[in-house]
């Protein structure tokens, strides 16, 4: 089979698409024939040499959609041919993926694959960021950084359904401002400059009840300056990289009256896979009832995923990215 493959870190040029060994399921898993791949940032962090490939060469791609292949030993409540999708351990960019059952779940029908290829990391770790780690309440005002990628369009998708709020978004560079804005935000402004007083006014002046946060800690001390009281923050990840700054001094954390959280959907499938299973479960029923749509850009095949890779590595990716796979169609 066909798999992109990470020869070792640095960039696109390290990235191959070579016919490799198909994997076999093993006990609690199952195999799937990939029609379609969601692309992360986290490959790019992979790619990069951030810690998340164990070993080189490495295997990116962290979910897929497809058709049950075969059965490991055990699994039960999945069947050969049934449509799935799967959030999987890596390996995803590839014509056949395995995947722990227990993080697979049937498609329901009249979800397009290359949508419901979104679901695993992008649709369900939004869900999770604005219900399980931000506590959102219908109302409430929400700033989302790297707002014109994938989990930021998907938290605009999102917000409506769990009640509405007033929804803001910083970009890395200005020209992406346009497209979070065509999403749903109310305003989005690049971070630099005069941010925090655009941000502020933008919300009538009031601080802001929620922000979810991909950047470290690079924009903390703008989460901070922003925050109503009682409000809470949510670190997702590390998009620049390095080493993040030390977290605030706590009499900053108790004078804001600020919950700060982490959120790892890595830790999650770890720790908690069926929180991240429900998860997925529930935007496939929103998808199925059409009160949620997900639009997707597809890529035609793997050998394109590394151009697309460098797009999301420079700032310039918006939205989610999924490919194709075994010649399908877009």
């Amino acid at each position: 089979m066909r798999a992109l493959v990470m020869t070792e870190a640095g960039g696109a040029e390290h990235s191959r698409v070579l016919d490799v060994e198909p994997p076999r399921p093993g006990p609690g898993q199952v195999a799937i024939d990939v029609a379609y791949a969601g692309l992360n940032f986290v490959d790019v962090m992979a790619r990069r040499g951030d810690g998340y490939a164990a070993t080189w060469p490495y295997r990116p791609g962290k979910e897929v959609a497809g058709t049950v292949r075969a059965l490991g030993a055990g699994v039960t409540g999945l069947a050969v041919g049934t449509q799935v999708v799967a959030a999987v351990a890596g390996g995803g960019l590839a014509e056949t993926a395995v995947a722990d059952a227990a993080l697979t779940v049937p498609v329901p029908d009249g979800v397009p694959l290359a949508a419901a290829a979104a679901a695993p990391l992008g649709l369900a770790t939004a869900l999770l960021l604005l219900t399980d780690a931000g506590r959102f309440t219908a109302g409430e005002s929400v700033l989302v950084h790297s707002a014109s990628g994938g989990v930021g369009t998907a938290v605009a998708r999102l917000l409506p359904l769990l009640g509405g709020g007033r929804l803001l978004g910083t970009v890395g560079r200005p020209e992406k401002a346009e497209a979070a804005r065509r999403q749903g935000y109310h305003a989005v402004h690049a971070r630099g400059g005069d941010v925090r007083e655009q941000l502020r006014a933008a919300n009538g002046g009031r601080g802001v009840d929620l922000v979810l946060d991909p950047l470290g800690t690079a924009a903390l001390d703008l989460d901070l300056d922003l925050l109503a009281p009682g409000g809470r923050i949510v670190l997702f990840g590390n998009a620049g990289g390095g080493t993040p700054d030390p977290l605030p001094p706590l009499p900053r954390l108790l004078a804001a009256n600020a919950t700060l959280t982490g959120f790892s959907h890595g830790g999650l499938l770890a720790q908690a896979p069926a929180r991240v299973a429900d998860a997925v479960r529930r935007v496939l029923d929103l998808l199925a009832a059409g009160s949620l749509d997900a639009p997707v850009t597809v890529l035609p095949g793997l050998a394109d995923v590394p151009a697309a890779h460098d797009l999301l590595a420079a700032g310039r990716g918006e939205g989610k990215y999924v490919v194709a796979l075994a010649g399908r169609p877009a």
